[in-house]
């Protein structure tokens, strides 16, 4: 059976370059970077060669990079202690934020009784920035505004620069999840006013279990796991070394090749629709993601025409054809609900339908897309 794997936005396959790299430190360098004799310092040295090179990328300071388990911690941080430490009374985000955003800003109103407002979305699912402005007017708490930079179910992208700017007139401090574009879009944090930003390695090729939060210097955030000293004290606990250079050298190839790899990788995006369109002209697509300069050019979330009963069975016969995609994020494709994201932004009768997303990265081919659609084509049509 043939094997096709369009779960980019999930995960990516880890670069062989990087996996080199991470094998030659677990064999080589195996110290604490906090103990202070040689084998220590050398793990040390790695440690913050790889955060002065992820600050690089970012036009920001090595002592703005705190490295973490992933995005989710990195937003949960950010999040948690900006309430708790930094006097904040009111968070403004989205319906459609990742739930590493919703959940925990649903945990602070709960636990610290803030005001949670949620900004309105356009038809196609953008976050309203007119609104946005409006909720900033409203009174005078200290505010956080939490937008995400590029949607992880339907890629629509919002105006980074615009968005910061309105927090910034604001006196508003403004976080942003950057898993989906961090890597795959060159962005000045230096420039652009974001206060807080979070980065997971493997949605750009790089390990499973490392990223890292961008804390603007003198913000104030204080650290959510204790016990040490580490990350400047941010975050207590040894950091894991071999991640962390896996992670540098996965993002120093990234940006080495983003020009090539991002026309390699739209060209793909670009090619799957216009077969779409051409085999299974009824199916619609989701949010901005047909619109290169609105969304990410990684990803499509597409509405197939199947009813409901025909559409339970679709992720399986997927797999059954070694086909890899999600029907909604892969956080939470296996709690059988459906997707938060599109609910907010389908019609009840789409929303029985199935809606899949397919994502894509430079280790995928044309004669991929062909039989992912020659798939689903048989599929929709019933024949075999």
């Amino acid at each position: 059976m043939r094997k096709v794997y369009f779960d980019n936005a999930a995960t990516t396959a880890i670069r062989p370059e990087v996996v080199e790299e991470m094998s030659k430190i677990m064999l080589e360098v195996h110290g604490n970077p906090s103990s202070t004799h040689s084998f220590g310092r050398s793990a040390k040295s790695l440690l913050e060669k790889a955060r002065k090179s992820i600050a690089a990328h970012l036009n920001v300071t090595a002592g703005e990079i705190v490295f973490t388990s992933g995005g989710t911690e990195a937003d949960n941080m950010v999040l948690t202690s900006a309430v708790r430490d930094l006097g904040v009374k009111r968070i403004i985000t989205s319906k459609i934020e990742h739930h590493a955003v919703l959940h925990t800003a649903q945990y602070l109103e709960q636990t610290y009784g803030i005001t949670l407002s949620y900004v309105d979305l356009k038809k196609c699912g953008t976050p309203d920035i007119a609104h946005l402005e409006e909720l900033l007017q409203t009174d005078g708490e200290k505010t956080l505004v939490s937008l995400m930079h590029i949607n992880n179910e339907v890629g629509n992208k919002i105006d980074l620069a615009a968005v910061a700017k309105i927090c910034k007139a604001a006196n508003a401090l403004f976080h942003s999840d950057m898993v989906q574009s961090i890597g795959h879009f060159e962005l000045d944090l230096k420039n652009i006013p974001v206060d807080f930003a979070a980065v997971s390695a493997h949605k750009f090729h790089g390990p499973k279990g490392a990223g890292f939060a961008f804390i603007r210097k003198g913000s104030g955030l204080k650290a959510q796991i204790l016990g040490g000293e580490q990350e400047r004290g941010f975050r207590a606990g040894t950091e894991s070394v071999h991640n962390i250079v896996g992670m540098e050298k996965a993002l120093d190839m990234s940006y080495a090749n983003l020009d090539q790899e991002k026309a390699y990788v739209q060209e793909l995006k670009e090619y799957f629709i216009t077969q779409l369109k051409k085999h299974i002209p009824q199916a619609n697509l989701n949010g901005n993601c047909e619109n290169t300069s609105l969304s990410t050019y990684t990803l499509i979330n597409v509405c197939l025409p199947l009813d409901e009963s025909q559409a339970l069975m679709l992720p399986f016969q997927l797999d059954l054809h070694g086909i890899a995609c999600s029907k909604g994020s892969a956080c939470q494709s296996g709690s059988g609900k459906g997707s938060h994201v599109l609910a907010e932004i389908l019609t009840e009768e789409d929303q029985k339908k199935p809606s899949i997303r397919f994502s894509f990265s430079i280790f995928n081919t044309k004669e991929e897309v062909d039989y992912v659609i020659d798939v689903l084509n048989k599929l929709v049509s019933g024949k075999k």
